[in-house]
This record gives C-alpha cells, sequence and structure tokens, in this order.
C-alpha cells in the first residue's frame, strides 16, 4: 500500500509520483537542429534536447536511462559507479587550475555525488600538432598531482597527435571507476517534497576564472577556479546524514540547469531563496557585468544535495568543518507543486522561475 507524500499543495501518492517520472522517461525528445552549435555543448536545453534524442534514443538501456553524472553498476559482489567525461577548456591554463586538474577532478567528482570511493581512471589525450612539450608536461604533473590528492590512480590510457589547427592544443577524456561502500540509492526519484537543498559552497568561481583569463574582456578581478576533488567531502556530509537523498556536481550549466534536470526528473518543484545563494562579491560582479546569471555558470569544485529535512543541519556542519566546505549554504526546499519547475524567491519578494541554460554565453570553460 503506498504511502503519501508530504509536502505543500495537493497530497499525491508514491505511486503517482513515480508514474510521472515513467512518462516523462518515456516522452520522446525532439532535436530540430539540423548541426550541431556551440550551445549543444553548454550543458543547457540544447545539451539535454541532443543527449535524449540522438544518444539515449540508441543506447537506451536500464544502467543510462537515468542520465546521472555516473551509472550504477553490479559486478558479481561488488556494486561500482562508472562515468566519463571529455575536457576541451581554452584556455590550457588559468588561475587555479589547467586542463590537467580539471581531467582528473571532473571525472572523480562525477563518481563522488554517485556515491562511490573513486578508485581508477583512464586518460585519452587528442594532442596537436605544435604543443609544447613543456605544456604537456606541465598538464601531467598537475594530473598526477590531482589523482594523488583524490586518491585515484590511472592506469591506462591512449594518445593521439592531429594535424595543427584540428585540436586546439589539448583534449583530454578520463574515465573513472568506484566501488559503492554505502547501502545507499541517491537519485532525482528520492526526492521528497519538504527535502532540503544544499550547496557546498559559493557558486560560478571557476566558469569566470576562464573567461576572464581568455583577455578578451577589460576586467580584472582576483578570482580563481574551484577546481577540487570533492570525494573526501562527499564522504563526510553521507557519514553525517543519512538523509542525502541526491546528489550533483554543478558544471556545465551551473546550479540553475541540474536542479532543473532534478525537477523534471522527479516531478516536483525546486523553491531557492535568493538571499542563501552564495557567491562572492567580485564573482557576482563580473557577471552583472558579463549580464550572465551565477546560477547558470560551471563550477568545478561545488556541488549541490538534496537532503531530508531532519538531517539537513548536520549535512551543513559537516561540509562546514571541510576547507573545501567552508561556505556551504541552506538554499531552498523542494516543494509538489509546480511540477518541473525551479522557483527562486527573489530578494524584492517576489518570485521568478530559473530555467535551464539556453544557449552557450560560457563556451570552452570545461
Amino acid at each position: 500500500m503506498s504511502e503519501s507524500v508530504p509536502g505543500p499543495g495537493p497530497r499525491r501518492t508514491e505511486a503517482e509520483v513515480l508514474a510521472r517520472v515513467e512518462r516523462a522517461r518515456r516522452r520522446p525528445a525532439r532535436l530540430v537542429d539540423e548541426r550541431i552549435t556551440m550551445a549543444h555543448g553548454a550543458g543547457g536545453k540544447a545539451t539535454q534536447a541532443l543527449v535524449e534524442a540522438v544518444f539515449l534514443e540508441r543506447f537506451r538501456n536500464p544502467a543510462l536511462e537515468p542520465l546521472e553524472d555516473g551509472a550504477t553498476l553490479s559486478l558479481r559482489s561488488a556494486r561500482l559507479a562508472f562515468s566519463t567525461d571529455s575536457f576541451v577548456v581554452s584556455p590550457l591554463f588559468f588561475p587555479g587550475g589547467s586542463i590537467g586538474e580539471l581531467a582528473v577532478n571532473g571525472t572523480v567528482n562525477d563518481l563522488a555525488v554517485s556515491g562511490a570511493r573513486p578508485l581508477y581512471l583512464s586518460a585519452a589525450f587528442v594532442l596537436e600538432e605544435g604543443l609544447l612539450v613543456t605544456d604537456l608536461e606541465r598538464i601531467v604533473a598537475a594530473m598526477a598531482s590531482a589523482a594523488e590528492s583524490a586518491g585515484v590512480a590511472v592506469v591506462t590510457g591512449d594518445t593521439k597527435v592531429v594535424e595543427r589547427g584540428k585540436a586546439d592544443g589539448c583534449y583530454i577524456t578520463t574515465t573513472g571507476i568506484g566501488a559503492l561502500d554505502r547501502p545507499i540509492e541517491l537519485g532525482a526519484a528520492a526526492a521528497r517534497p519538504g527535502d532540503a537543498v544544499v550547496v557546498s559552497g559559493p557558486i560560478a568561481d571557476h566558469g569566470v576564472t576562464v573567461m576572464l583569463a581568455r583577455g578578451g574582456l577589460d576586467l580584472a578581478a582576483e578570482i580563481s577556479s574551484d577546481t577540487a576533488p570533492l570525494g573526501d567531502l562527499v564522504a563526510r556530509v553521507l557519514d553525517a546524514a543519512p538523509g542525502v537523498r541526491w546528489m550533483r556536481d554543478a558544471t556545465r550549466g551551473g546550479v540553475a540547469t541540474v536542479l532543473n534536470e532534478l525537477a523534471s526528473a522527479a516531478g516536483l518543484a525546486v523553491l531557492l531563496d535568493e538571499a542563501a545563494i552564495p557567491v562572492r562579491p567580485q564573482v557576482a560582479g563580473a557577471c552583472e557585468l558579463l549580464g550572465i546569471d551565477p546560477l547558470h555558470v560551471a563550477c568545478e569544485g561545488r556541488f549541490v544535495a538534496v537532503v531530508e529535512p531532519s538531517d539537513a543541519p548536520a549535512a551543513i556542519d559537516a561540509l562546514r568543518s571541510h576547507p573545501r566546505g567552508e561556505g556551504a549554504a541552506l538554499i531552498g526546499e523542494i516543494a509538489a507543486e509546480p511540477p518541473g519547475l525551479v522557483l527562486m524567491r527573489t530578494a524584492f519578494g517576489g518570485t521568478r522561475v530559473v530555467d535551464t541554460l539556453v544557449g552557450d554565453p560560457l563556451p570552452r570553460i570545461c
């Protein structure tokens, strides 16, 4: 017998919630574009349409269908998380990091927010003719240092070289495997009305840093990328707060996009408090000058979590006890209505819709 799901708005049974999720999963996606554009790589609506209409439609299987950052797999008696990501950032080096740190931390963090303990990585390089060997050595050294910090080993890989002008210096793809040691199932379907929404620290640092590093903007600000491995921080939260329902690192498309994906998949609403969202003053100022919402800007060392209300204080305390979580904040809650939307309570007392990223205002940032 199903239990009623508590929360504001009309009460819906668990079966009704699951039915809504199933209808959304089966709804055919449409890709109206005839050619690939930069927007298809931005992590927003165009990316979602591309992934669902082209890749998911052909590769559909139970492990892929949730479209989480990592797939959860069972191999004999072991439960594993498996994830892959490609990195095409320009420039290759920027304040606070490089493509090397991103290539390790990005995949490590996808495993961590799946609830896994990251173990092993592969690394595949596409190198452009003319790349300085000293730059490649610097990138690989950064990867080695990041892997050591994350507690993972790079155990296999591949290298290809393409003609000058074909690869913008260096592209890297990493694939990771992690162990699911905890008996937990994180996912959008676990979210419930009344749950708390938590972010692990100030947002938008990475995307703004990369934009300023390109030198095409007459802006000067002391901003560094937040790229960092999240495994230790996530483990600390999971130990302190057993009621964690869902986690996602807010990379392409930023916090707004990952929360819209959550709302759509869960058939619930996300209500955010604008005054509670942590953004560094210099980052907020740069975003204002650029006309960009910080909620749409990528982070590379932050994650968003949905937590059972009674466990929210413990989750915040656990985050703030770690150097990478000192700026953690409770930024909103899950509600029953309106399903599939993210809403913001503004500083002026009104409410606005926070939509998924449209277009690509910050290309090639990860």
